[in-house]
């Protein structure tokens, strides 16, 4: 790990106490600013040392504080490499405190470091230092539970004393949030994040058994049943394991569909309650209503083991019972829209439990129709209106807007140049991810073609293994039918895609995605194969060019802002209909009165 610490804009303003616009002036202005050492044109990254020394030449006042430091030389060692170096952070700030023998991995002199933050303020507040940065850098492939959810659905299903699991816990998000609990129970598909988990329990002395692997197919705690359980599982996993898993005696509700893998997770975790506990798992907003799950969803509510669906921000919440023998199965479900207000979640469940609810759905009607429960659509009558003018507000919001550009009576003649032309130049270097990929199940996150056409974080997993391509902030990457400028970093090219890394001295990283994208859409409707090297690009100076790929960056922004609108235009023209029909909405025309 010797490599010299970097920081971005960002960084620099923070160390300086500054706003990013001083840091762009800075540069704009100082001729001996230091030179980016990596990144791209948009994120450049520069060397902390010589930062360090130009704030020092020019009496700008600033302080890396030592946890700065520390996370610094962590982040030298490279994206692909972080995640370890905090787990073994972790480990070393468990072993310590512990009094154990110290556990090995960071270098000496990093080591000392993190020993000396942890004395500067304590093990737990410098690691949790640390985590909160992870987390930061890699937001797009880290999925975390939203710290509010995850308190809220501790407190739905939690009793104080008890043992408590999460079977997809991730960097543990829900098992911190548990108060009185006796023992923790955790199992992570990442090793990286499992590690992390464990340090952040045992470093807030926290009886916790956290282990590695696939929950699925090797369950970590086959036979076991604790008081309560809470999860955030991975939404659309296709390889979850439908073919090994098809006899599993944990399905007694139904085989769960091949691409219904949220309902594999929510047997799985009322396999692992006791009768009488309860069990917290978000699921997609679709599998409250997806034909595929139904009958599974008609067993869950016949046999009172599905007690409420919850619409939040995002996803839904659904609260299961694991029924005790002999037990009466109740005639309601609690089914509660709380989009707009998660604290009336808690008030709803408990006069459900009492038995005093008006905002509970008879299960025989549900059984009698599509059992479909999504929320929106058992919404109270008297709030229809509210939740259409709701929902207009955020189609409107989701919207945007096209580029302005200027409409030639005649197209422009332009000197132009080919991508195989400027990858010869050296303005483009171009990698494939290896042939063969290890499957499914390790800790470096993968992103795929269909990540790609979604404009979705990292969804695929491998393992570390020679020839993976890393992915950087800026970098282009293209799949059969779609072109992406990277945001972020920490992931490793997948199957099918191919990188394109420009020289952001002499070429602008959007102006390339959106000739690429062009020349690929003129392909599809051609019979000929498409050689992506002969694509054509006007030779523009590197201002010209950041114009076009502003207007084309704008058009890629409007792509993904009509798929989401998509969606909440179907919610919204329901919510009309129904409002229409009801006579809780009615049309501005003349004469007619609210």
């Amino acid at each position: 790990m010797s490599h010299d610490p970097t920081v971005n804009a960002g960084d620099i303003a923070r160390l300086a106490g500054v706003g990013r616009a001083a840091v762009s002036n800075w540069r704009r202005r100082h001729d001996d600013f230091p030179q980016p050492t990596g990144g791209t044109a948009n994120q450049p990254l520069f060397s902390l040392r010589q930062v360090e020394s130009w704030l020092r030449r020019y009496g700008k006042s600033y302080q890396v504080s030592l946890g700065d430091r520390v996370w610094q030389r962590l982040k030298a060692a490279g994206d692909l490499r972080l995640g370890e170096l905090v787990a073994q952070a972790g480990a070393l700030l468990t072993s310590r405190h512990q009094g154990d023998d110290p556990a090995d991995g960071l270098e000496p002199e990093l080591a000392e470091l993190l020993m000396e933050l942890a004395g500067q303020h304590d093990p737990l507040t410098a690691y949790e230092f640390l985590c909160e940065r992870y987390l930061e850098a890699h937001s797009r492939q880290l999925s975390v539970t939203r710290d509010d959810v995850a308190r809220l659905m501790v407190r739905l299903v939690h009793p104080e004393g008890s043992t408590v699991l999460d079977p997809a816990c991730g960097v543990g998000t829900l098992l911190l949030a548990p108060e009185g609990t006796t023992r923790v129970l955790g199992q992570e598909l990442s090793e990286t994040s499992a590690a992390i988990t464990a340090s952040r329990l045992r470093l807030r002395g926290v009886d916790a058994d956290i282990v590695a692997g696939d929950s699925m197919r090797h369950d970590g705690f086959a036979g076991q049943r604790a008081d309560a359980v809470v999860c955030d599982p991975p939404f659309n996993e296709r390889a979850w394991g439908y073919e090994e898993l098809t006899g599993d005696p944990r399905w007694e509700y139904g085989l769960p569909p091949r691409g219904e893998p949220e309902l594999a997770w929510v047997q799985h975790c009322l396999t692992h309650v006791k009768p009488g506990g309860l069990v917290a798992i978000l699921m997609p907003p679709a599998a409250a209503s997806r034909k595929a799950g139904r009958r599974i969803r008609a067993n869950l509510l016949r046999a009172g083991a599905l007690r409420a669906v919850v619409a939040l921000p995002g996803s839904d919440l659904w609260l299961l019972r694991r029924p005790a023998a002999g037990e009466r199965p109740p005639s309601e479900v609690l089914i509660l829209d709380a989009t707009a207000d998660l604290g009336s979640v808690e008030p709803a469940w408990q006069a459900y439990l009492e038995d005093r609810s008006d905002q509970t759905v008879r299960i025989i009607d549900l059984l009698a129709d599509e059992v479909d429960m999504t929320p929106a659509r058992h919404q109270r009558r008297d709030d229809v209106g509210r939740a259409f003018a709701e929902a207009r507000d955020r189609f409107l919001a989701a919207a945007a807007v096209p580029p302005d550009l200027k409409v030639l009576e005649q197209p422009l003649d332009q000197p132009a140049t080919t991508l195989g032309d400027l990858i010869k130049e050296g303005l483009v270097t171009t990698s494939q991810a290896p042939p063969r990929m290890a499957a499914d199940g390790g800790e470096v996150p993968v992103l795929t073609a269909d990540d790609v056409l979604n404009g979705t974080p990292p969804s695929g997993s491998t393992t570390m293994q020679q020839g993976l391509i890393a992915i950087r902030p800026g970098d282009v990457v293209a799949s059969y039918s779609s072109v992406r400028v990277m945001a972020d970093g920490g992931a490793v090219l997948g199957p099918h895609l191919t990188l394109y890394r420009v020289d952001a001295r002499r070429l602008d990283p959007d102006f390339l995605a959106g000739y690429l994208r062009a020349a690929g859409g003129r392909a599809t409707t051609g019979s000929s194969r498409f050689d992506v090297r002969r694509t054509r690009l006007p030779r523009l100076s590197l201002k010209e060019q950041k114009a076009y790929g502003e207007a084309f960056r704008q058009l890629a922004v409007l792509e993904d802002a009509i798929r989401e609108t998509s969606t909440l235009g179907q919610t919204l023209i329901r919510l009309g209909l129904d409002g229409l029909a009801d006579g809780h909405l009615h049309p501005p025309a003349h004469g007619l009165t609210p």
